[in-house]
């Protein structure tokens, strides 16, 4: 059966490369961009170093830099306005993975479809009405590298999956020189975000070849560099690595699947406003747990990839470093429980049967090599709301 595999059309990978901007925008022809951006790019001065390179060449841009963390529908329909406003021939994510996945739903709702909620899986949203270039400032989402976007219906407090081609960016630029002031807490969240991409699409029972080989890089990458990128935020060499293996674990997924973590990680978020990557950290020790029965050695090898586990182990002994190692690597990097991040317990019990349920609807933990039933689902979050305590 063939396997179909996408990555955005032309990648700039490097220190310093954001200073190209202008020159990708004109090899496309592209001369009339809207950043997308938040405050605080904006407020740290960081957005210099996107609008500067443009502003040399003689190319005008504007800014719509009220995205938020989470983005939201509301946020998304505020951009298309903005967008509609101007003569645009294309969108700049510049930020996080908010920024990049606001103008994403921005390209495909412009100027077409004036709901989103009609574009959330199962319908395959393969059209943009312009072409998107993504540039993110940390190491973990891989937005700028996938097929997705995911927006909150603010009205339901349901994180929405949107994919399809018209997500997929034209061109990312991957610059490890702006992650260096991204403090400990974001570096921490971000990069145990990236290593639950890697590991999600290695044991995806929708995981090829491809994927595989992009994952396996991430997963080495990012499990010998993540601790030094959290302790020491200004080694290059960590940053460096930890971005690449954003972008690889982006790729990956994006070719085969997430799976379990992800799909309970969105209603977290959703209803508790927890980040995607703190959410997913919480989750991933248990849900780990959860599968290590389903694939056995596809978590063995995982936990060697990492450098949770030797080459002689045997998988029964990997998978169990495996799981401690996640365990004690969310420890070091000050992970809470969603009751040490101040959740309420029983404002947490009451939401879990509709967090099961839209976990479940998202398509996500379909793709996992343990499939949970909506019990199941229950049964984990409850696990984890006392885990670290």
């Amino acid at each position: 059966m063939a396997t179909q595999y996408v990555s955005p059309r032309f990648m700039l990978v490097g220190p310093g490369c954001v200073g190209q901007l202008a020159d990708v925008l004109i090899k496309f022809g592209l001369h009339k961009p809207l950043i997308v951006t938040d405050p605080f790019m904006v407020r740290s001065g960081l957005l210099a170093r996107c609008t500067g390179p443009l502003e040399a060449a003689g190319i005008t841009a504007d800014v719509f830099s009220d995205t938020i963390p989470e983005p939201t529908d509301t946020v998304v329909y505020a951009g298309v306005e903005v967008l509609n406003e101007g003569e645009y021939d294309c969108l700049i994510g510049f930020g996080g993975g908010s920024p990049i996945d606001t103008a994403k739903a921005m390209a495909i709702l412009a100027p077409g479809t004036s709901n989103i909620r009609a574009l959330k899986v199962p319908y395959q949203a393969d059209r943009a009405a312009l072409p998107v270039i993504a540039i993110p400032t940390t190491a973990g989402t891989g937005s700028e590298a996938t097929r997705f976007t995911v927006i909150t219906d603010s009205a339901r407090d349901e994180k929405m999956l949107i994919a399809g081609m018209g997500c997929l960016p034209l061109a990312a630029i991957v610059d490890y020189e702006l992650t260096f002031s991204v403090p400990p807490r974001i570096t921490a969240d971000t990069g145990v975000d990236s290593l639950t991409h890697a590991l999600e699409a290695y044991v995806s029972i929708r995981a090829n070849p491809f994927s595989d080989a992009l994952a396996v890089s991430a997963m080495r990458l990012i499990g010998a560099n993540l601790r030094t990128a959290f302790h020491e935020p200004t080694n290059a060499a960590a940053r460096e690595a930890m971005m690449i293996g954003a972008t690889q674990a982006g790729i990956a997924f994006t070719n085969s699947s997430v799976a379990l973590v992800h799909g309970m990680s969105r209603p977290i978020g959703a209803h508790f406003h927890v980040p995607h990557g703190l959410s997913n950290a919480m989750l991933l020790p248990a849900i780990t747990r959860f599968g290590l029965e389903a694939s056995p050695v596809r978590y063995a090898s995982a936990a060697r990839f990492i450098g949770f586990a030797a080459e002689s182990d045997s998988d029964a002994l990997a998978c169990a470093k495996l799981a401690e190692g996640l365990d004690a690597l969310n420890t070091e990097l000050g992970v809470p429980s969603p009751k040490q991040h101040g959740i309420d317990a029983s404002v947490w019990e009451e939401k879990l049967p509709v967090m099961a349920a839209q976990a479940l609807a998202s398509g996500s933990p379909a793709n996992n090599p343990r499939v949970p039933s909506a019990e199941e689902i229950v049964a984990l979050y409850r696990v984890i709301f006392n885990a670290n305590s």
